[in-house]
């Protein structure tokens, strides 16, 4: 990963490495990004915000393609950190 991306922030952790996932985001394109009502923070890329009229489902999709591009560009699963209950 530092060989593409000299900038990445890495954090020594145990015996293994963490990234940080709101670069990660960011990198991806999605900080600040809109897809209807449903969209990511201006100022900070784990976090996602409904700007009106977003339906669970919409917030729920957009969290997915974030995981789903951030998987594609660099080979790493994002995992929510909220607990979902009930359906979307």
């Amino acid at each position: 990963m530092q060989q593409q991306h000299s900038n990445v922030p890495l954090y020594d952790f145990e015996d293994k490495y963490k990234i940080s996932a709101a670069w990660l985001i960011e990198k991806a394109g999605y900080k600040g990004k809109r897809i209807g009502d449903a969209g990511v923070s201006e100022n900070h890329a784990l976090i996602l915000v409904n700007h009106g009229n977003a339906s669970g489902r919409e917030i729920y999709d957009l969290s997915q393609e974030i995981i789903d591009k951030v998987n594609d560009l660099f080979a790493i699963e994002l995992e929510r950190e909220v607990n979902l209950i009930g359906e979307i």
